[in-house]
């Protein structure tokens, strides 16, 4: 487990904030908000800190336990003042008494960012923001990488005219429709999702189809199944792509070496 920020994640995280999680029975016991290596602090202040409050207390024995605080980051990319709006309403969630019983929340979906600014460990927010390149030597099979910033990001109006993000899942944002090469996307062992710069899904294509709205162009999607295979996900999941000079092109392909 990470016990620092790289000056990188620092920088893409903003303000945030987050929770301490006591290991011996998995319960909240710490909610605040932060910049830069704030959500770590807590931990060399109960060592050098004489002071006797419930938090110190709490982390002193989990150490003296040999284990070690679970730190997540609950909400990130804030502004100061959207941070402090967020810790209030969960300090208030938590601590209010007539929530103390609650067992299950209907609404358990993934909401907005959830791959970029959801709920995450430190590692994973470590993982996302310096995240290593992909190099084309370390490619083991046949991708077509698409760049799904415009799909994801996609900004449409309600019939009030109002605009308003209408966010697709990802799968739906990676699947079509696109300009390309239909015998060489066949022969694409994987599609990789990439948003930002970075592999966020890989999708296993069964058929490529084409859009009935659009013949004239021959815009294509496929229809497959998200990898879960741990073997593929620890090769291209979460690597930034290689880099190609003048690429404006959503779609890219890449050759097993």
């Amino acid at each position: 487990m990470i016990e620092l920020f790289s000056q990188k994640t620092q920088e893409e995280l903003k303000s945030y904030v987050y929770i301490l999680i006591d290991p011996r029975d998995n319960k909240i016991f710490y909610v605040g908000k932060g910049l830069g290596n704030r959500v770590f602090s807590h931990i060399n202040d109960a060592l050098i800190n004489p002071s006797f409050t419930e938090k110190l207390e709490i982390i002193r024995a989990i150490k003296i336990d040999n284990l070690k605080v679970k730190h997540f980051i609950i909400k990130h990319g804030l502004e100061e003042n959207e941070a402090l709006i967020v810790e209030s309403v969960l300090i208030d969630f938590l601590t209010f008494r007539d929530f103390a019983e609650v067992a299950k929340i209907s609404n358990i979906v993934a909401g907005h960012h959830s791959f970029n600014q959801g709920i995450k460990t430190v590692n994973e927010c470590e993982i996302l923001y310096n995240c290593e390149e992909l190099k084309k030597e370390d490619i083991q099979h046949n991708v077509l990488v698409i760049n799904i910033n415009k799909s994801y990001d996609n900004k449409r109006k309600k019939k009030s005219d109002n605009p308003d993000y209408d966010r697709p899942n990802i799968y739906e944002a990676t699947r079509g429709w696109w300009v390309l090469d239909k015998k060489r996307a066949e022969n694409s062992d994987y599609v990789l999702a990439e948003y930002r710069g970075v592999i966020r899904a890989i999708f296993k294509p069964e058929k490529w189809v084409q859009d009935i709205e659009h013949r004239g162009t021959k815009r294509w999607g496929f229809e497959g199944s998200e990898v879960t295979d741990t073997e593929i996900l620890d090769i291209y999941l979460n690597k930034e792509i290689p880099k190609i000079k003048g690429m404006a092109n959503p779609i890219s392909y890449f050759k097993k070496i």
